[in-house]
């Protein structure tokens, strides 16, 4: 068994190094371990999961976000230049950059592992099928983020990103991205090859994958790609029999009835919450600028998205309000002292990757993409049945009142590569505003504009807070700004920057 230097194992990790060649030779020359055991592939996965958080630049980026105005609010570099969709070159904690750092170090340690059960003649083991669905999930999130949308027609030529499946063994290599098109193949074939080996271990943690949380990834991976079978089945296997989903499904009515903001803010992303399948946690100070920053949810989107549900009666989301912003409790911070004595540290923030009322509304959105409308309303009122207040009592959705309350005018609102066709476009469209307020905040409204094709236009208030100026920001349909630049220092690889 060779030794394994991890540092030669982080691909583009070379973008950061901003040391001197004589920092590298006061390295310790010995810093390896072995990779001689199942136990150690193992501890190799724990960081095969993007330590990062993405909701705090895909927000502002989306029409989740509108001005709250300078005065009073707390202006981010970040916060700011995402919400104009500008090209942000930073490297800090809760950037662009910081994230494709991150996830490809993630991918490094998945491939690594791969390697080493190589290796080890190991085939048939739940580790392998771990490692190939982290690969998986790491490049999915960087082609959403970094690329163009998915597009059968389009993605054959369209840049992705670079997909590397081998720990990398030279210095400074020079890289190429590939097409959008090969990166979901490659994807969809890790997905498959890892759902055959990986494990239902009930003593897992919420923060790696499993059976359950592998399969709700799949459902989203298929999802984005319009293969609505493939959704359904996934769907399935990752909420299991259907006996009485509800209890599956976060019960934000219960939350907001019995437990304080503290407790709310625990429990959101805690592993007890029985909707969350798989949970991430980043270096990031989110916590704080979600409330704070200056674009962000405002009194106006707060009524238009968090006020009246789609069943009549209000959301039981609990919005906390101060003079400055309004922000739903999801994210607590973890803060690691660092030194007592000063009072420094380091925040983290812990959030939910995946849910299972994100599963139910993939499947939803499937079920009225393939006609089957009954069973997407079964679905949109399973989701809904625990997120409203029960007074005054809320009335189902039903197949006749959808199409009347959703009704789409505008036709070109929703142009995803695929036809939605006229009898099923009320019920993607209410599943599309179910998932925008359900998830508010959490940045998957990003990704439902990016494969609807979706414009986003961002109204600028004055200094004072009361008049709209006359010109608006848009990010039309085909806007290139969809797809976050390239960090610089990964361009010095050799890698081809998005088109501005």
């Amino acid at each position: 068994m060779k030794n394994i230097n991890y540092k030669l194992f982080l691909p583009l990790l070379s973008v950061f190094i901003l040391f001197s060649c004589s920092d590298v030779l006061d390295e310790t020359p010995d810093n390896r371990t072995q990779i001689d055991s199942l136990d150690k592939v193992s501890e190799l996965l724990v960081a095969a999961y993007p330590e990062a958080i993405y909701a705090s630049f895909l927000v502002p980026m989306s029409d989740n976000a509108r001005d709250r105005t300078v005065a009073g609010s707390r202006p981010t570099i970040l916060n700011n230049e995402m919400w104009y969709w500008r090209d942000l070159d930073d490297t800090a904690s809760d950037t662009p950059t910081n994230y494709w750092y991150r996830a490809y170090k993630a991918i490094a340690q998945a491939n690594q592992a791969l390697e080493s059960l190589d290796e080890l003649g190991l085939i048939d083991v739940q580790q392998r099928g771990e490692a190939l669905i982290c690969r998986a999930y790491g490049y999915y999130m960087l082609v959403n983020i970094f690329a163009k949308a998915y597009n059968e027609t389009t993605s054959i030529t369209d840049l992705g990103i670079t997909y590397i499946t081998k720990p990398e063994t030279t210095f400074l290599p020079s890289y190429s991205r590939n097409t959008v098109k090969e990166v979901y193949t490659l994807i969809e074939a890790d997905i498959v090859e890892g759902l055959k080996y990986i494990g239902n271990d009930e003593t897992v943690s919420k923060f790696r994958f499993n059976t359950q949380s592998a399969n709700a990834f799949a459902s989203r991976f298929y999802l984005t790609v319009g293969k609505w079978d493939k959704v359904i089945e996934h769907s399935a296997v990752a909420l299991g029999t259907n006996e009485d989903l509800t209890t599956k499904l976060r019960d934000m009515a219960l939350h907001t009835a019995t437990l304080s903001l503290p407790e709310q803010l625990l429990q959101y992303s805690s592993i007890f919450e029985p909707a969350n399948l798989l949970i991430g946690v980043g270096r990031s100070t989110y916590a704080r600028t979600n409330r704070y920053s200056r674009f962000g949810l405002d009194n106006s989107l707060r009524v238009e998205l968090l006020r009246t549900s789609p069943l009549g009666s209000r959301w039981a989301y609990s919005v906390f309000r101060n003079r400055i912003s309004n922000f739903t409790p999801k994210f607590g911070e973890y803060f690691r002292v660092t030194n007592q004595v000063a009072g420094i540290g380091i925040p983290f923030v812990q959030l939910p990757l995946l849910t299972t009322d994100e599963v139910v509304l993939n499947r939803a959105e499937a079920y009225a993409m393939k006609g089957e409308l009954q069973l997407c309303v079964d679905d949109l009122n399973a989701v809904l049945s625990n997120k409203v207040r029960p007074n005054p009592q809320p009335v189902n959705l039903t197949i006749t009142s959808v199409p009347l309350t959703y009704e789409v005018n505008d036709a070109t609102l929703y142009t995803p590569f695929y036809t939605i066709p006229a009898p099923s476009l009320p019920f993607v469209n209410a599943a599309l505003i179910v998932r925008r307020t359900v998830f508010y905040s959490e940045g998957l409204r990003w990704f439902d504009i990016k494969r609807h094709n979706m414009a986003v236009v961002h109204d600028e208030l004055s200094s004072d807070g009361q008049e709209v100026i006359s010109s608006s920001f848009t990010l039309t349909k085909d806007d290139n700004r969809k797809a976050i630049q390239i960090p610089s220092a990964a361009q010095a690889l050799g890698i081809e920057p998005n088109i501005r």
